[in-house]
């Protein structure tokens, strides 16, 4: 499996001790805020087994992120298929972070490094984003990292039920206009 590099980050495969901040992450409600209720340790274990799966199969999707500096977990990042029933096709890029590594740019760092081996070494035409329209602190990373939102683009999530979690906004990035953008991100090795 493909390991990305940054200035301050790892993103690499999951291992079985990432499982205890991992649940403690997605069991914390302002990280689950703009993503449905908290998991339990049982949901947060089988997103684990369906990431590494999905990396197996594919060859992309969600690396497990450590601060280089220290080795510690702090999140995810990456990128999947859009899923079956969505208004439109691709590839979407996506992160998630403790609530403690928030604020000092790693979600940025994290999803250049997502771009970078989307465009240079998938060869992606472009790369979507998706939010709930109330997630501002994911909109300003997409934008950071070069993406445009057209209005027309936003949609009601079908999966999602009334209320804050169903509207949502859709942020693009075509392979050329990624260079510019990208700023020198680190490729992967």
């Amino acid at each position: 499996m493909t390991v990305l590099h940054t200035e301050r980050l790892v993103l690499r495969p999951w291992r079985d001790s990432d499982l205890d901040p991992w649940a403690a992450m997605n069991a914390d409600p302002e990280v689950r805020e703009h993503l449905g209720d908290p998991l339990t340790r049982e949901q947060s274990e089988a997103s684990m087994v369906r990431f590494r799966a999905a990396f197996d199969r594919r060859g992309y999707g969600w690396w497990a992120v450590e601060v280089r500096a220290t080795g510690e977990f702090i999140g995810f990042a990456g990128m999947d298929d859009v899923d079956d029933g969505m208004p439109f096709t691709g590839v979407e890029i996506g992160w998630r972070l403790a609530r403690a590594s928030w604020g000092v740019g790693y979600a940025t760092e994290a999803a250049r490094a997502v771009v970078a081996h989307g465009f240079d070494t998938l060869g992606l035409p472009e790369i979507l984003a998706v939010t709930t329209a109330g997630n501002l602190r994911s909109q300003a990373v997409m934008r950071k990292i070069g993406m445009t939102r057209n209005p027309a683009d936003d949609f009601d999530d079908p999966d999602a039920p009334e209320g804050p979690l169903r509207p949502n906004v859709l942020f693009r990035l075509e392979r050329g206009a990624a260079t510019a953008a990208a700023g020198g991100a680190p490729g992967s090795r």
